[in-house]
């Protein structure tokens, strides 16, 4: 396979990620709230708490519980996941580590 062939697959690979947006659901409907969840104790030192979030599964709302996680690396920060709307439709942005 030539360069230039190489290089239009891996430009074109890169569109389409960039496409995505990292959003994981979308939806037509606002997610209900959230729920309060009982956080309980870490199972060791330097766990941090990952929020639930409501996720879409087969068309509906389903709530993923929250859990303690623990951080890739020294001083990594969760920064929680999150729904937006644009146009109409609801869209939710995973959590990740920062």
């Amino acid at each position: 396979m030539n360069r230039s062939v190489r290089l239009a697959l891996v430009l074109g690979a890169f569109s389409l990620t960039g496409c995505a947006g990292g959003y994981a659901f979308y939806a037509a409907t606002p997610p209900p709230p959230l729920r309060v969840e009982a956080r309980g104790f870490a199972p060791e030192a330097g766990f941090v708490w990952v929020d639930g979030f409501w996720a879409v599964r087969g068309g509906a709302y389903v709530w993923e519980p929250g859990r303690w996680a623990r951080p890739p690396r020294a001083r990594a920060v969760w920064v929680p996941g999150r729904w937006n709307q644009r146009s109409g439709r609801y869209y939710y942005r995973e959590g990740r580590w920062r």
